[in-house]
């Protein structure tokens, strides 16, 4: 089904990276399988390239994941590890970046977890209806990624660790903390499982922008699975 519909899509998108997101109905939206989604980009920072196992592919799928939030109009929430230290968040991800993502908050910490006051404000201030349904990408999965998970779940909100978005230093980490992450009670999938699920319908206003989504990442989406998440 998939690559039937993959085959009768229209070209690439001209551009995905607008500082305005687009318009879901309302009535789409209160049909979604999945309520009150947020997107957390965790300490995705340039000096943490050579260290991280395959962190290109890690962003990558945080990449995806942001043009998909751009389009589904789903709030991001991002941290920096010791900004200072450690440097600026990927330049290629363009948060808060003039022709980039804007994001609901954007804080730097020295806490493990994202889950420092500030983000707490920022995610009050979404005046959500219900728990919200957290989306993680970045790293490490076993230290930053596990905190943040654990805090989220502690609250009452239901957490998607997306396996080809998280890494560690060591690879041998990240089988572990997943399980562990699982254990707990998140839910471990993909950054397509995840897209899919949220769509839903393939009647909904944007599934036609979501599939060029879909196509155009479809090589960086199969090298990162290929490693990520064979481990």
């Amino acid at each position: 089904m998939l690559r039937a519909l993959l085959r009768v899509a229209p070209p690439t998108v001209t551009s995905l990276y607008t500082t305005t997101t687009r318009s879901v109905s309302s009535a789409a939206m209160a049909q979604r399988p999945i309520a009150n989604p947020a997107l957390f980009i965790c300490d995705l920072q340039e000096k943490f390239r050579p260290a991280i196992y395959e962190f290109p592919k890690v962003v990558a799928t945080a990449q995806k994941l942001l043009k998909a939030s751009q389009l589904l109009n789903i709030p991001v929430f991002a941290t920096t590890q010791n900004r200072a230290r450690l440097g600026e968040t990927c330049q290629e991800l363009k948060l808060d970046q003039p022709d980039g993502i804007k994001t609901v908050c954007h804080h730097d910490k020295t806490l493990f977890s994202m889950i420092t006051p500030e983000v707490k404000q920022s995610l009050d201030s979404l005046n959500a209806s219900g728990p919200l349904s957290c989306i993680i990408v970045g790293i490490e999965s076993h230290i930053c990624v596990t905190q943040t998970t654990l805090d989220l779940l502690k609250s009452g909100h239901k957490v998607y660790v997306i396996a080809d978005g998280v890494s560690s230093c060591n690879k041998e980490e990240v089988p572990i903390a997943l399980a562990r992450l699982r254990h707990e009670g998140a839910v471990v999938t993909t950054s397509e499982s995840f897209i899919y699920e949220y769509v839903h319908d393939a009647g909904t206003p944007e599934f036609k922008e979501i599939i060029k989504v879909i196509k155009e990442t479809s090589q960086s989406t199969k090298d990162a699975m290929q490693t990520l998440c064979k481990m």
